[in-house]
């Protein structure tokens, strides 16, 4: 399994909507704002490539934006969107072949580490990292157990998910990874932390605050 959501890339957006209606495109596109003018932004598992669209509604023009997608699909459907002037580059890879010299003044992965098993999702949380100034920010955006009640209610949801993903060969996951301790270990501060459907969505943006390197 690859993580690679080419089976149901038409669908995804629909599918995603049914369940959680605009939550998750909420958490994402609250997070916009805080994108710095004229700066350099890495997406990581941006699906169907919405987000782009919605970035130039607030910035039209200025940023320069790299595009990494392992699905062949999504990343045909993002090719299209309407990016206005910012310059953006598609990369159709896995994270973990996705090599670069820039650093980033923003990196984006909405729902991304919610595919990996823990050893993965480590690993690329260390390249990750090395692609990001100092005092740049990481947007991270995935289902979370640990705030709330109802634990019961989400921990069936996401079990089922990952039923269905398993079912298509999509996802190597089979549990959640709480990332939050990996930015701990890595100096990162929270500028901004924000829950969605009942809880269970959770949108934190984190501040580098040194380099660090793998």
């Amino acid at each position: 399994m690859n993580n690679n959501y080419d089976k149901i890339a038409n669908h995804y957006d629909t599918l995603s909507r049914l369940v959680f209606f605009k939550s998750q495109v909420n958490a994402q596109v609250n997070q916009l704002q805080y994108i710095p003018k004229n700066s350099a932004v890495l997406i990581v598992g941006g699906g169907t490539g919405w987000i782009l669209e919605e970035i130039a509604k607030m910035y039209p023009d200025g940023l320069k934006i790299v595009y990494v997608e392992i699905s062949a699909k999504m990343l045909a459907i993002s090719q299209k969107r309407d990016c206005k002037n910012n310059q953006v580059e598609f990369v159709s890879l896995g994270i973990e072949d996705f090599r670069t010299h820039i650093l980033f003044d923003v990196i984006l992965t909405p729902f991304l580490f919610d595919n990996f098993a823990e050893k993965r999702a480590a690993k690329v949380f260390e390249q990750l990292n090395g692609y990001l100034k100092r005092d740049g920010l990481w947007f991270i955006v995935d289902f979370s157990l640990d705030k709330g009640d109802g634990k019961w209610w989400k921990w069936l949801l996401l079990n089922s998910m990952y039923s269905f993903f398993k079912l298509l060969g999509i996802v190597e996951a089979n549990q959640l990874i709480n990332m939050h301790p990996y930015f701990l270990n890595f100096d990162y501060q929270i500028v901004e932390q924000r829950f969605y459907y009942r809880d269970f969505i959770k949108a934190v943006i984190y501040k580098k605050n040194k380099m660090t390197f793998i």
